[in-house]
């Protein structure tokens, strides 16, 4: 038998504990998975939204510590439009309602005037019309998945509003969810008088630069800009504690991992303390020893790794189809499944260190003699 096959072949002779060694590991590896896909998503998702419609930057709530829980005085919309450099602007109030079964049906309130500002495309019926009618214009996503058309009913809050229209924008957030009036929206919120976020767009000649810090300058107190993903992490702390449990959690993997690793090992070599002490006898050096008892470290941990980047799939799948796809489109990024492995390795490494050396200290007198 080969060094490399008895590599593979040592942590499995006890197959119970290595398959609780494994599970415990490929639980901590499946939430680094997990957070990681929907931290990503989440970052993607919202960038969408922050360009919906061709918006050069969108203004939100200063001190808040989630775009989405942003909630400003509409009259802002009006007083950016009359700032230098603006083209035009437009209040939405963004909110999620239980809806068919989907406990995180996006809903979005907006001017009917202003509709060509989300730059969405109707692609059958038409636009929702006066600012008191109770219409409503679905996603093409949530259309699907509602088994809605033209002409139907949908309830949100605790309104019927007909579905006059089937539109798409390719904002997979905007497109599973649906668009109502502000007006409307602000009596199902009850936040009369108050958007979410303004999206501006600006003229040709003018710079976002120049027209960001104008805005900032003059409302600065109440409101700021975002006009990128890193503006955002800057103002959104949701993002950024996501991030930080994603880190914690990989530590604590490791940790705990590594617990689990240096028990299983440790009583692996107790249990071979003879068979090691024949291959010393026969010429196996320390460095051959500590090696072998290294590398089913990280055999053990690696199949681990693997098993947590399934069960972390499968978590995110399970999500879905509890209605998380509507809203957060998870971003499958080749760093997490990185990183996850990353952090396996890391795990066999440092857990397998210490029952390695042991092993290779062993004396081969004692260990022929052990029973």
């Amino acid at each position: 038998m080969s060094f490399l096959s008895l590599i593979i072949k040592n942590p499995f002779r006890n197959k119970t504990r290595t398959l609780l060694a494994v599970v415990g590991i490929a639980i901590g590896i499946a939430t680094i998975v997990a957070l990681g896909i929907i931290t990503d998503g989440l970052k993607a998702s919202t960038e969408e939204t922050l360009k919906a419609g061709g918006a050069d930057f969108t203004v939100v709530e200063a001190n808040v510590s989630d775009m989405f829980l942003s909630q400003i005085d509409e009259k802002y919309t009006d007083k950016i439009k009359n700032i230098s450099g603006v083209e035009d602007a437009v209040g939405v109030l963004t909110a999620v309602q239980p809806v068919g079964g989907n406990p995180y049906f996006v809903v979005i309130g907006i001017d009917p005037d202003k509709l060509s500002l989300s730059g969405m495309k109707i692609t059958s019926g038409t636009q929702f019309a006066a600012e008191d009618e109770k219409e409503v214009i679905i996603g093409k996503v949530a259309a699907e998945k509602l088994n809605q058309t033209v002409g139907t009913n949908m309830t949100i809050g605790k309104e019927e509003y007909k579905i006059v229209g089937i539109f798409e924008t390719g904002d997979l957030q905007q497109d599973g969810g649906a668009f109502i009036s502000l007006e409307n929206l602000q009596k199902v919120e009850e936040k009369s008088g108050k958007v979410t976020m303004v999206y501006v767009k600006i003229k040709k000649d003018a710079k976002v630069e120049y027209v960001t810090k104008s805005v900032e300058d003059q409302y600065g107190e109440n409101i700021t800009t975002i006009s990128s993903l890193e503006d955002l992490q800057n103002v959104d702390q949701g993002l950024n504690t996501i991030d930080t449990a994603s880190w914690a959690i990989s530590l604590l993997a490791i940790v705990i991992g590594g617990i689990g690793v240096i028990n299983t090992m440790i009583m692996s070599v107790y249990e071979r303390t003879r068979e090691i002490g024949v291959l010393k006898a026969v010429g196996w050096k320390d460095r051959r020893i500590l090696s072998m008892i290294l590398g089913e470290s990280i055999v053990l941990t690696f199949l681990a790794g693997i098993v947590g980047i399934i069960l972390g799939l499968v978590a995110i799948q399970a999500l879905i189809a509890m209605g998380m796809g509507g809203f957060i489109q998870p971003v499958y990024s080749p760093q997490v499944f990185l990183r996850a492995l990353g952090v396996a390795l890391t795990v066999g490494l440092i857990g397998g260190f210490y029952p390695a050396y042991r092993a290779s200290r062993l004396p081969p007198t004692e260990a022929l003699r052990y029973e």
